[in-house]
């Protein structure tokens, strides 16, 4: 289907959604559905067979019933031979004519009696009959049903005048043949050879062919009319049900796409159990995550462009303060806040530019199977190699191998647990325990970071993971640290689909712990790890 455009109009005023496509779905379900009738339609070519098997069935009677009338007649008196073909005239409804060797007509059996049926010319009928054969003649020619010659009785009753009785007299065999009368109703005649030289005609209008094959086309037309009705009310219904939702849906998206998505309410749909509904509310919840990174990425510049003003107007005026002092003492105390402004201009612009790709490097990293009991231990014996401020000592509960394995990408995860360690470290006091633990529980991989510092205050352990929200130790140098280590640490364990958290220790002393839960691989994929 063709895109769609916008007609543009007042922000108040409903959005107009135009498909440039010539075809949409409620055309397209009718179609379908009709379609289908089309198969209920064929039901008027198995009608022309079954005509057609009647008319062969009704030629095979005549030409028997009339070649045992032959031979009863070749054994009858011959006196008695008329009154034979007057019997079997008012039992069958047939007229039926004797002829002689040379052709001419010798019996009739109108003559006899009273004829057995009458010819109706179209002019005598009323309309209904009219109507009749004009739908006679459409459905023979959507089917292409052959058309028998008409009927016509010869100026000159001859044996020569029927071309059946011209057969049958040539080849000994009964023949039969259908015509059409002139009101468009079947006429039967077969013609036997006598053994005397002559020849029996029976003709027949079969009436009761035409009024049962009407009858069932009347019939097989109600029904379809009935099913055609049907149809075309479901197509409409399910079109509706169809077509409407998922025009609101293209109107909010429509107005998402320009822009409004702080405006626009996308519909649910909640009454809704089928994937129409699934649809609404999976692009509901897309709007208003959209609307919520949104509305990060504006805080998130509003805080960058506040965070870096303060180091860059302490180096525009330490710069601009160069010039107007002399004294070597007064110029190197400016010249050390500058170096000291630019080296924290540095950490803010390189923790912003992680902050701000992590998502998207997540997304598209391909998570390998990490053992963190492994990498904790390597991470602890590497940290005391280089030497822990403060005497602080650090201690790891490892457990048993391949244990606590996750999913991740190892240069995130170890950038999350240095944070923790670095954030543990310096809150602790001189000689500290920082206590690393791995654990397992319900599939998920424990880790925590104890300290022996004074603590994260409830009130403010939701806010230390927000971006530029930095709570330092006491007596530590501001500027040192850019207040995005956690922010970017959550981004890291959520983008990893796990969680972390701050709380108090489980030994009720003061400090913090932070704890990180993980899923396990184990639990994903049994197979990822082998012992």
């Amino acid at each position: 289907m063709a895109p769609a455009t916008v007609s543009p109009k007042s922000d108040d005023a409903p959005l107009a959604v135009r498909w440039s496509g010539r075809l949409s779905l409620t055309p397209r379900i009718l179609a379908v559905n009709v379609f289908a009738l089309a198969l209920l339609a064929g039901g008027f070519f198995y009608l022309d067979s079954y005509r057609t098997r009647i008319i062969d069935a009704r030629l095979e009677q005549s030409a028997r019933e009339l070649k045992l009338l032959a031979i009863g007649m070749e054994n009858a008196p011959a006196d008695r031979q008329n009154a034979l073909i007057a019997a079997y005239a008012r039992q069958t409804g047939d007229r039926v004519r004797r002829y002689a060797p040379a052709g001419a007509l010798v019996a009739d059996s109108f003559a006899m009696d009273a004829p057995r049926y009458r010819l109706r010319l179209p002019s005598e009928e009323e309309w209904q009959r009219h109507v009749a054969r004009f739908l006679d003649k459409a459905v023979d020619r959507v089917v292409s049903a052959d058309r028998p010659p008409d009927f016509e009785e010869p100026a000159i009753d001859h044996a020569d005048a029927w071309p059946e009785n011209v057969l049958a007299r040539k080849t000994g065999r009964p023949q039969a043949m259908d015509r059409y009368a002139p009101d468009r109703t079947f006429m039967i005649s077969a013609a036997v050879a006598t053994r005397d030289g002559g020849s029996l005609l029976a003709t027949e209008n079969a009436r009761d062919i035409t009024r049962i094959v009407r009858a069932e086309r009347l019939r097989l037309g109600m029904v379809l009319a009935v099913a055609v009705l049907a149809s075309v009310l479901l197509s409409l219904f399910l079109a509706r049900t169809i077509v409407q939702p998922l025009q609101r849906l293209a109107r909010a998206a429509v107005r998402v796409r320009l822009g409004r998505a702080r405006e626009v309410t996308v519909p649910r749909l909640p009454e809704r159990r089928d994937e129409i509904g699934m649809l609404a509310r999976a692009l509901s919840d897309m709007s208003h995550a959209l609307r919520q990174r949104i509305d990060a990425t504006d805080a998130f510049a509003a805080d960058v462009s506040h965070e870096l003003k303060n180091p860059i107007a302490s180096l525009r005026s330490a710069l601009d303060s160069l010039d107007r002092v002399d004294r070597p003492d007064l110029r190197a105390q400016l010249m050390a806040i500058a170096q000291d402004d630019v080296r924290r201009l540095d950490r803010l612009v390189t923790d912003i530019a992680e902050a701000s790709r992590v998502d998207a490097e997540l997304s598209r990293t391909r998570f390998e199977p990490i053992d963190l009991g492994l990498l904790i231990e390597r991470m602890v014996i590497a940290r005391e190699a280089r030497g822990v401020p403060r005497s602080v000592r650090l201690a790891f509960a490892r457990p048993r191998k391949d244990v606590a394995v996750v999913l991740g990408e190892e240069g995130r995860l170890i950038r999350v647990l240095d944070n923790l360690i670095d954030n543990a470290i310096s809150f602790s006091p001189e000689g500290g325990l920082v206590q690393i633990i791995a654990t397992v529980a319900d599939d998920e991989v424990l880790v925590s970071v104890e300290d022996e510092g004074p603590g994260v205050p409830e009130a403010e352990r939701e806010h230390i993971f927000r971006r530029f929200h930095s709570v330092r130790p006491e007596g530590e140098t501001f500027g040192k640290h850019s207040g995005l280590g956690l922010a970017i640490a959550r981004s890291i364990v959520e983008g990893h689909q796990g969680k972390i958290a701050i709380g108090d220790r489980e030994d009720a002393q003061n400090g913090a712990r932070f704890v990180v839960r993980l899923p396990m691989a184990v639990a994903r994929d049994p197979g990822i790890v082998s012992e």
